[in-house]
């Protein structure tokens, strides 16, 4: 594994790696919910990463405590950043997890630094800061804790219920800053769910993430995403979906369609051979321009979306969204080391 190149670009010189090899530990945990799952914890040297300039992204840093996902996910973007370890893209990112355990701590020491101007940061940009690993590292709370207590903005992404674990922080943050939450949930059809997204909540169990936060103070837009060609864009599909999202309470639902980018295109084309051979050449044919669905089917679904969210009393992102999650652009040009889209 390339541990000393382990930063933001795939290639960097190994004086401004984000840690040496010598800083790494690697665990396995003989538990049910952690069986065959290795994590690599590591002491990083930095956290808080800087968007590129030229990225059109509606936030200019974040935090990701980790590499790698449980969600398992089969469409994943940010399979690709695993390769830059020399990590496999597939079956390795969903099982082989990097871990920055001294992640609060240096969040902590970043916000209190002359330097730092308190600007916005994003969470769950790159893999989702409330998987399965965060139930045994508690990461978040520590991180959530230092944005509080000097009151810097923040917004987090996730499908992970254990987001509610950490409830009273959320709470006491958005007493003192402005807090946004969202969470992905793309359909609610019961056999997608188990086939793409094998890891994650069922999509009820995270709408319930929705109804808890509402009920508490804590406007929770939702990510329907991804919007799945000729698997989840049915009408009826979609029209289950919205109905789903708008009666959980959500703020908002914005729709984003599929995106196969290197290394979740192959890994999901394998997925697709394997349970929907009939639709290979579909898919083929529709991402034949590279990893974004034409422009006139991504148009058609957020109309569909809209017109729906309109019938169930419920605007797009942005039409009275209480602190709303800023959505990315799903267009801007982003380096591939740091892919901030959805999860």
């Amino acid at each position: 594994m390339r541990w000393d190149h382990l930063a933001d670009t795939p290639a960097v010189p190994a004086d401004i790696a984000l840690f040496g090899r010598d800083a790494v530990t690697t665990r396995t945990f003989d538990t049910p919910e952690f069986r065959g799952i290795t994590f690599h914890e590591v002491r990083a040297r930095s956290i808080v990463n800087r968007v590129p300039g030229a990225s059109r992204m509606p936030f200019e840093w974040t935090v990701n405590p980790y590499r790698g996902c449980t969600h398992a996910c089969v469409y994943c973007f940010a399979r690709k950043t695993h390769s830059y370890l020399d990590l496999d893209t597939g079956i390795g990112f969903d099982s082989q997890i990097v871990v920055k355990v001294n992640a609060p701590e240096l969040l902590r020491g970043q916000l209190a630094s002359r330097r730092w101007t308190g600007a916005h940061i994003a969470m769950g940009t790159n893999v989702d800061c409330y998987q399965r690993a965060e139930g045994r590292y508690r990461l978040m709370p520590g991180i959530l804790e230092a944005l509080r207590d000097h009151a810097n903005p923040f917004s987090i992404l996730t499908k992970g219920t254990l987001i509610l674990r950490d409830l009273d922080l959320l709470r006491q943050a958005a007493e003192v800053t402005e807090v946004g939450v969202s969470v992905s949930v793309g359909f609610t059809d019961e056999e997608l769910w188990r086939t793409v997204e094998p890891g994650t909540p069922a999509p009820e169990r995270r709408l319930d993430v929705v109804r808890t936060l509402a009920a508490h103070g804590i406007g929770c837009g939702v990510l329907m995403a991804p919007v799945v060609p000729f698997l989840g864009d049915r009408p009826e599909q979609l029209r289950d979906t919205v109905r789903a999202i708008a009666e959980a309470g959500a703020t908002s639902v914005t729709p984003l369609v599929l995106h196969l980018r290197p290394g979740a295109r192959e890994w999901y084309f394998t997925w697709l051979r394997h349970h929907h051979p009939e639709l290979v050449g579909r898919y083929e044919r529709m991402y034949a321009a590279g990893a974004y669905a034409p422009t006139w089917y991504q148009r058609r679904i957020t109309r569909q979306v809209h017109e729906l969210a309109a019938e169930f009393d419920m605007g797009p992102a942005g039409r009275g969204a209480h602190r709303a999650t800023p959505v990315p652009d799903h267009h801007a040009r982003v380096p591939e080391a740091e892919q901030l889209t959805l999860l």
